[in-house]
């Protein structure tokens, strides 16, 4: 097979949109897919931007939030069929978890993850792999690979918010409109979003958010102590700016929750007073909402079926494949609100 895919030949610099190739055998596990949709996490954006350090598997294929239909299955798939749609996502669900793949450009070996979705075909664990209702749109499928998984599993099951706890957002983006959705389900008040520019942060009431602030304009700290009376239950940071974190440990009362959702770059280190953590309050270093995404995959889209919340309206640009570049810039720019889709 060859067929277009977006690729990360060195950090720091545009993807390149070349054809790849991919043998036709699969291996235990293994899963073709036709992807349809894919989002552009932050997660991304930070794996270009080297966010981590240095990639030792360059070159390689991205992306790990899309829609799509399976094509084939490997020996020893059972939890999803030929021809049925799924959601592509990066945390674990059920089945088993395979090799990596390799595919080909230009005669050399490209690297990919158990998952990628930047990418026309992929291969994909079976274990990365959710079979979802044929109603379910696919761009709003798309979403439950990451943004909504992530964002209501921040609410569920980092912070365990309870009825009328306050909460502070920070960031925006796709995943913090998804935590802010999500908050105001679980019935909390106020629900403050902060972040840099006033588009975003508009948008966010759409979502939820009963209190915004622009940290450009103000002191974002000396703002939540005023709204919430010195007395913030659950701080949750998206940037992976050591600075907001710090600022949000001390914002959080002693009973409260700093939940890390962003990463700080290598060798970026936080520094706290520690004495608190011993008296009941928490740091929480999130990985993925720590969802489970074969079960609550399925009970999301219940929800949303039932009008408990929205996702269309979250979508707010599409891209071809070609333009994921400009799509990319778009989002580092703060020009985009929502998430930004790709379709394939």
């Amino acid at each position: 097979m060859e067929f277009e895919a977006a690729i990360l030949v060195a950090q720091k610099e545009p993807l390149y949109i070349e054809k790849v190739k991919l043998d036709d055998d699969l291996c235990v596990g293994q899963v073709l897919v036709e992807v349809y949709v894919s989002g552009i996490c932050g997660s991304q954006i930070g794996e270009i931007d080297g966010v981590k350090g240095p990639d030792k598997f360059l070159p390689h294929l991205m992306g790990h939030e899309g829609c799509g239909r399976v094509k084939k299955i490997g020996p020893g798939v059972t939890t999803v069929k030929e021809g049925e749609k799924v959601v592509l996502h990066w945390r674990k669900g059920s089945g088993i978890n395979s090799t990596v793949p390799h595919y080909k450009w230009n005669n050399k070996k490209l690297n990919a993850g158990w998952v990628s979705t930047f990418n026309k075909f992929a291969v994909v664990s079976e274990n990365r792999l959710t079979k979802i209702p044929e109603y379910v749109p696919n761009d709003v499928a798309a979403l439950f690979g990451c943004a909504v998984t992530t964002g209501f599993g921040v609410i569920e099951n980092n912070a365990k918010l309870r009825f009328g706890e306050s909460v502070a957002v920070l960031g925006a983006g796709g995943v913090g409109l998804n935590i802010i959705q999500a908050a105001s389900l679980a019935s909390a008040y106020p629900i403050i979003a902060v972040d840099l520019y006033d588009n975003r942060l508009e948008f966010a009431k759409k979502f939820g958010a009963t209190h915004i602030i622009n940290s450009r304009k103000k002191d974002f700290s000396y703002e939540i102590k005023s709204i919430t009376d010195s007395n913030l239950d659950v701080f949750i940071d998206n940037t992976g700016l050591t600075e907001i974190i710090e600022a949000g440990y001390n914002l959080i009362n002693n009973q409260g929750r700093l939940i890390l959702v962003g990463v700080p770059k290598l060798n970026n280190n936080i520094n706290i007073f520690s004495l608190p953590l011993h008296f009941g309050k928490k740091i929480i270093g999130s990985f993925g909402g720590e969802c489970n995404p074969q079960n609550d995959i399925e009970r999301y889209i219940k929800l949303m079926i039932s009008g408990k919340f929205a996702l269309e309206e979250l979508i707010t640009e599409r891209y071809k494949l070609k333009d994921i570049n400009i799509a990319i810039a778009r989002i580092k720019s703060g020009k985009s609100v929502g998430r930004v889709l790709i379709d394939l």
